[in-house]
């Protein structure tokens, strides 16, 4: 086993991906007397980035434990009222912040960076590199990079998405465990024409919407948010020309602000563009090698991937430290903890793509009428509680000796 000087019982283990899932992991890994490290792909920390939110008393019970509350409630966005109009700018329905913002919603990208903070006292991170090949020993995985030289760890995590390469490489093909829910959605950035002051507004037509949001920290930006219905695409994910051609064919001949945005998008320098999907894997773990938060069990939107992540991270590392860095039996907790919570707060991306955009004429006037009801609301508030707190949290064993952040 590889030690630590300064920590006998420390191991070292890699995590792929420094969004959510992975530094958070990170974060309890150092805690607990592990070395971690941390290789994203990205040359820095990704900013900005659509709202995400923490729902229930499991969610907000992990941020307590990780300090990172107070925090996270400075950087808080309010919430994300959504309005829904017709082509002439008439609203249909409103939907309040906490409708889609939770107990607690904050920007993407300001959580990647408190997450990274809070962790970095404790771990390495290497921007800008990828794992090429992961080949398991006796006594650990040799990790191949990209860019930097090979490396052996006591263990690899896969906190890499929803297109995990770890997943790839030690599991097999994306196709054999992403699955298409018939959408796609894009955002970007662009100057607050509509000068909104808070939230979206968006126009919907059959198995389409249009949406644009202030930007929390800039009231002078905005970003927009399109998501249409279609069979699996075959594009490449690196060319965004061909993304925004996509999108702008999706979107052709509608009204509303529509042709505006679209002008905007062919300036926009970044584009995100993807399906919405989920992932499915039979086992979370093989060997020496593990997958956490949606890499594991995700879908694109809607699923409390964020919510989910934190817990899940929570939950592995603290099952390592109960198991004395017995892998074997800390991944078979993990897991039996996990799963089907993680399968249950997953539903909801299977439902995302058909609210946000029903297929039809008459699936959008239902949606529109049912959700006015603030009893309707309120009950669906409430179930999305229920679902986000039900799992049961091991207790935190013993720090070894490093204490928080």
């Amino acid at each position: 086993m590889t030690t630590s000087s300064n920590n006998p019982r420390a191991k070292t283990v890699l995590i792929s991906g420094a969004s959510i899932a992975g530094p958070a992991l990170a974060y309890w890994l150092g805690r607990y007397g592990y070395d971690p490290t941390v290789v994203e792909l990205a040359p820095a920390l990704r900013g900005g980035g659509q709202a995400v939110d923490f729902r229930g008393e499991t969610h907000m019970t992990v941020l307590e434990r990780m300090g990172i509350l107070p925090d996270l409630r400075r950087i808080r966005t309010g919430g994300s009222p959504m309005r829904f109009v017709d082509a002439d700018g008439r609203q249909l329905l409103h939907l309040p912040g906490e409708f889609a913002g939770g107990d607690l919603e904050v920007l993407r990208g300001d959580l990647a960076r408190v997450l990274y903070e809070h962790s970095l006292p404790h771990t390495e991170y290497v921007f800008g590199d990828s794992v090429t090949a992961l080949t398991e020993t006796e006594t650990g995985v040799r990790a191949d990079f990209r860019h930097g030289a090979p490396r052996e760890f006591d263990l690899v995590i896969g906190a890499d998405g929803l297109h995990s390469n770890v997943r790839r490489i030690a599991f097999g093909p994306e196709q054999s465990y992403v699955s298409h829910l018939g959408y796609y959605a894009a955002t970007w950035q662009l100057p607050n024409h509509l000068g909104l002051t808070e939230g979206s507004v968006g126009h919907n037509a059959p198995g389409r919407l249009a949406s644009v949001g202030v930007d929390h920290h800039t009231p002078d930006r905005a970003g927009a948010f399109f998501l249409f219905a279609a069979p699996e695409l075959t594009y490449d994910r690196h060319d965004p020309e061909q993304q925004k051609r996509l999108v702008a064919d999706a979107f052709a001949g509608l009204g509303w602000e529509v042709p505006r945005l679209l002008d905007s998008l062919r300036a926009a320098p970044e584009l995100y563009f993807d399906s919405i999907s989920r992932a499915d894997v039979p086992t979370w773990s093989k060997g020496r090698i593990a997958l956490v938060g949606d890499a594991a069990c995700g879908a694109t939107i809607g699923g409390m991937g964020t919510g989910t992540a934190v817990v899940a991270a929570y939950v592995l590392a603290t099952e390592l430290a109960r198991a004395d860095g017995d892998h074997r039996t800390a991944f078979r907790r993990y897991e039996s903890a996990l799963r089907t919570y993680a399968q249950g707060c997953q539903k909801g991306g299977d439902r995302t793509g058909k609210f946000l955009a029903p297929g039809t004429t008459l699936g959008l006037r239902l949606r529109n009428g049912l959700l006015s009801r603030r009893f309707l609301l309120d009950l669906m508030l409430k179930a999305g509680r229920e679902v986000s707190s039900g799992v049961e949290l091991p207790d935190a064993p013993a720090m070894a000796g490093r204490g928080g952040c």
